[in-house]
């Protein structure tokens, strides 16, 4: 299973390694970097439910419970009905 959030779903993205000092030269060796998300295995707890659900999410989508609540933004991810 790929790492990406349950919630946003957010999973890495491929990016340039560059400095400075390369992009002043022709010969450039760097190549690309797979940058991963920040992803964390929370369990949370529904309090509507009386529930525990086990997630992997990444921290911005903690962020987004904790303003809005757990239900609430399981049910807009589709994650309970």
């Amino acid at each position: 299973m790929s790492r990406s959030c349950d919630i946003t779903g957010k999973s890495s993205q491929v990016g340039g390694r560059y400095s400075n000092r390369t992009r002043a030269t022709q010969f450039n060796p760097t190549g690309k970097v797979r940058r991963q998300a920040n992803i964390q295995k929370r369990r949370i707890f529904v309090p509507e439910l009386g529930q525990t659900v086990l997630l992997n999410i990444s921290t911005a989508a903690l962020r987004t419970i904790k303003k809005n609540g757990a239900f609430a933004t399981l049910k807009k991810a589709g994650l309970i009905s």
